[in-house]
């Protein structure tokens, strides 16, 4: 079960950091094994998008006749004009996920590099953190019950 619990916590990881950590949780693995597990799955998501990425990239810009990027929203633009790469690359593991941002930074024509980067930074510290929410929260409610 354990090896399968580690997978399980591994492939969700590379798909939703927010899925894996409860997920983990409840598979009742070492907080520090969830962590690992969460962020090294989350990286193989951000790695995959981003090597697969620049030949989708390169098909899209072929069929759309060379615009370069997509128009983001308002919102969007506000936040990518104020920190460029490194905001997203801090945000979107938390946010919207690792993949859908590393994807969406790649469609506004962020520099793969650093794109890969500052997501692989957002996925580590957004692995540590909601795993250190989730334990706490557990050591809490089992505080409550006891």
């Amino acid at each position: 079960m354990t090896i399968a619990a580690f997978l399980i916590v591994f492939g969700l990881g590379a798909v939703e950091l927010w899925v894996a950590v409860p997920a983990g949780l409840a598979l009742r693995l070492h907080p520090i094994a969830i962590a690992i597990t969460t962020a090294a799955g989350g990286l193989v998501g951000v790695l995959i998008i981003g090597c697969t990425g620049n030949r989708v990239q390169s098909w899209l810009l072929r069929r759309r006749g060379g615009t370069p990027y997509v128009q983001p929203s308002a919102a969007l633009a506000h936040v990518w004009a104020r920190y460029g790469v490194a905001g997203l690359g801090l945000l979107a593991p938390l946010l919207i996920g690792a993949p859908l941002g590393t994807a969406l930074g790649m469609t506004m024509g962020a520099p793969t590099t650093r794109l890969l980067f500052w997501m692989s930074v957002g996925v580590l510290l957004c692995s540590i953190g909601l795993t250190l929410a989730g334990t706490l929260g557990l050591i809490g409610v089992q505080s409550l019950a006891s």
